[in-house]
């Protein structure tokens, strides 16, 4: 009978069931492979004690620290009205702070006996208040002697103490101590690196990084560790990303040449403007990769407002004067209308193909969205399926199977976070052979997070703005602290109106969520009652506006539950400079581009991540008057989210803002992990820390696959592929 390998053993055979059945629910660990790969995050010294003066609130903690005092305190209570009851409470010190444990009832008698003043030990419990100090209701503890005096500490402490990753139900030291039960099997570990890179490299070997993770005698022990360790997340996952481009290499497209003189030639002519040098290099990036017989599989990003729609389009038309046809995908109606709006626009009569008054190079430019009408979709399916429409433009309801094409060449896909993989595929299935893909996104992504997350795909990269473009001048309103800030920010917006601008005010919600079934009904939190702040959902703050401070201004409201038309209607009236002030939520974030809109204040804005405040930022300051963004928040201070936005206010260099954004959210979000249901693989690997790891596996993964794409002589980096990506896990790689 086959016999099953040491890592992939259940724990419920090796730890028992009830401790498999704790890291199962608690921590994600099933197998002894899981448990060995569930390392420390911290390693405390004999000796050396932590900062109680720096724990979290409600955050459960495990601290090392000595008793100073304990004593026991008799009260009268309920249950014992003749002073009987018994709490003990024990100050524990670690040099930086003091801390009060607290222990009632019959819990009391053990740790009265244990922790007496001198006593070293390890405590864990969640971090609450009581008469405004800090305290530990009812820890665990586990002492910590003289390794004579207890040699069980010893085995599993060594010279440095792991502390682990652990919950209310797991404590530190018994993840430490089922971690010393399976230790040995860490001999058995199938290195999934290939000899010569692991040799080239000085790592030690994944047995030895697992026993020196875990059981370190020194720092250097947990360096060597961490070094291997990173060494192998990065390396798989990058083998990953490089078997997805090599596959793709190998699937056949219609190269798609633009011919001279065509439908593009006659668009650059038309052109008001130069195109910048970033626009020309990545422009010819994209038309070598066009002009070959495998697909495109390309990601183009850059800064707000860098004109990367402009080189999506000229793409487009390099496809369709080679006889294809090109499709764009975007997130919104919103977007998808106001792509398809500023396309028409920009190529004038070149877009009206079949129609009198049309250029003879021209094309029809097709609009198709989820809520069109009968009369206009079916005209929309029947001009796609004919050839008739070069381009079409519209949201995921390209995606339907009666929607065919005549001969589909290229798909931008807009926003790419947003869609997922299935989405992106099932157009991507609708060309005789695979066609050509470009990727857009608007949020600059840091190097590390290109290769990690769009691995599959080459990167091109806008770092310039357009020549015509102007700054913006960014600050923080903190409303709580100085009220009058907020009422010279509405000041600041009649004077752009004044000057004959225009202005968006952002909020995160809309307003209407009590007539809404589909929304829980929320009752107002007691500042809202009082009217210590303004409203923040769009249809309070519109009403307030235009009877308070904007009075006299023509303001209107925009989002997401608008009828499509009204939508339209709203837009075409701001785009017209017939509103003044435009109240709306996030569906403004990308593509929207007013170039009279000179002013935008963000309601709330500690609500909205980094990368978000700076897309809708970018909606300011598109034309030659300078742009005004205010962003509006009631937290104090010295709060995160207040620094927040501190950066936001501070740079206009998305690629900065993107780098602080990453650090401040957990890098299996950044992995698109969060959505699968899938833990994070990476452990070890820091996405933004370990950029050299990241950039040296990428080439060394590149290699390995195209002298043995299917590893087949390279088992164990086989068994590592398969155990990081399950079928769904490998999906959501590919989407990003």
């Amino acid at each position: 009978m086959d016999l099953v390998p040491a890592l992939e053993e259940p724990l419920k055979k090796v730890l028992g069931p009830a401790t498999a059945k704790v890291m199962a629910e608690h921590l994600g660990l099933h197998t002894v492979g899981d448990l060995l790969h569930h390392y420390p995050r911290r390693y405390e010294e004999r000796g050396q004690l932590t900062h109680l003066a720096d724990l979290p609130m409600d955050e459960h903690v495990t601290v090392v620290a000595q008793v100073d005092d304990a004593r026991l305190l008799t009260f009268a209570s309920a249950k014992a009205p003749r002073g009987k009851g018994q709490r003990l409470e024990v100050t524990i010190t670690d040099g930086s702070g003091r801390l009060k444990l607290v222990f009632f009832g019959n819990g009391v008698h053990k740790p009265h006996k244990e922790l007496l003043p001198g006593t070293r030990a390890l405590f864990s419990g969640k971090v609450s208040v009581f008469n405004r100090r800090l305290q530990l209701a009812h820890p665990a503890y586990e002492l910590l002697r003289g390794e004579d005096a207890d040699e069980t500490v010893d085995t599993w402490a060594g010279a440095l103490i792991p502390l682990y990753p652990a919950t209310a139900k797991l404590e530190s030291w018994k993840i430490a101590k089922a971690v010393q039960t399976v230790l040995p099997s860490a001999q058995e570990a199938v290195d999934p690196l290939p000899g010569p890179l692991q040799e080239g490299r000085g790592l030690v070997s994944l047995p030895e990084a697992l026993l020196k993770i875990h059981r370190p005698h020194t720092k250097a022990d947990i360096e060597d560790a961490r070094a291997r360790l990173k060494w192998d997340e990065a390396f798989v996952l990058q083998v990953a990303l490089a078997r997805r481009r090599h596959a793709d290499s190998q699937l056949p497209a219609v190269a798609r040449k633009p011919k001279q003189d065509g439908l593009l030639t006659a668009f650059d002519a038309k052109l008001p403007f130069t195109l910048t040098e970033g626009q020309q290099k990545v422009s010819k990036e994209i038309f070598d990769d066009l002009a070959t017989e495998h697909p495109m599989h390309r990601l183009l990003q850059g800064e707000v407002g860098s004109g990367k729609t402009m080189v999506a389009l000229r793409a487009m038309l390099a496809v369709v004067d080679a006889g294809g046809q090109a499709a764009m995908l975007a997130p919104t109606e919103v977007l998808a209308q106001q792509h398809h709006r500023s396309i028409t626009e920009m190529m004038g009569e070149l877009a009206e193909g079949g129609m009198l008054g049309g250029a003879e190079d021209s094309t029809k430019v097709v609009l198709l969205t989820g809520s069109m009408g009968a009369a206009g979709r079916r005209q929309a399916l029947l001009d796609l399926v004919t050839g008739e429409a070069g381009l079409v433009i519209g949201t995921h309801a390209l995606i339907e199977d009666k929607v065919q094409f005549h001969d589909l060449g290229l798909v931008v896909v807009d926003e790419q976070h947003r869609f997922g993989v299935e989405q992106r595929d099932a157009l991507r299935g609708k060309g005789k052979q695979p066609p050509h893909l470009l990727v857009m996104t608007a949020t600059p992504i840091p190097r590390t997070v290109a290769m990690t997350v769009f691995g599959d795909l080459d990167t091109s990269v806008l770092d310039q703005l357009p020549a015509g473009r102007s700054p913006i001048a960014s600050h923080v309103v903190p409303a709580a602290d100085k009220p009058h800030f907020l009422s010279r920010a509405w000041e600041r917006v009649r004077e752009e109106v004044s000057n004959g601008h225009q202005a968006y005010v952002v909020c995160p919600r809309i307003g209407d969520e009590d007539d809404d079934p589909k929304k829980s009904k929320k009752k107002p939190s007691p500042e809202d009652e009082a009217e210590k702040r303004p409203p923040l959902a769009v249809l309070e703050v519109a009403d307030q506006l235009a009877r308070g401070p904007l009075q006299g201004l023509k303001v209107e409201v925009l989002h997401g539950r608008m009828p499509p038309d009204d939508k339209d209607a709203v837009m075409r009236r701001f785009a017209a400079g017939e509103t003044h002030v435009l109240v709306a939520t996030t569906v403004i974030e990308v593509g929207v581009n007013v170039p009279n809109a000179t002013a935008m204040v963000i309601m709330d804005a500690d609500r909205f991540g980094v990368s978000q405040l700076h897309q809708l930022r970018g909606r300011v300051g598109r034309g030659s008057a300078a742009g005004l963004c205010l962003l509006v928040t009631e937290m104090p201070e010295a709060s995160p989210a207040r620094q927040r936005l501190t950066s936001v206010a501070s740079t206009l260099d998305g690629f900065e803002l993107s780098r602080i954004d990453l650090e401040q959210r957990r890098e299996g979000d950044v992995l698109g992990q969060a959505q699968s249901g899938a833990r994070t693989s990476l452990r070890m690997l820091a996405v933004i820390d370990d950029e050299d790891v990241i950039a040296e596996a990428r080439e060394e993964a590149t290699a390995v696959v195209a002298a043995d794409p299917d590893l087949d002589g390279l088992p164990g980096l086989r068994t590592a592929l398969q155990a990081l990506l399950d079928e769904e896990r490998e999906q959501y790689l590919d989407k990003g």
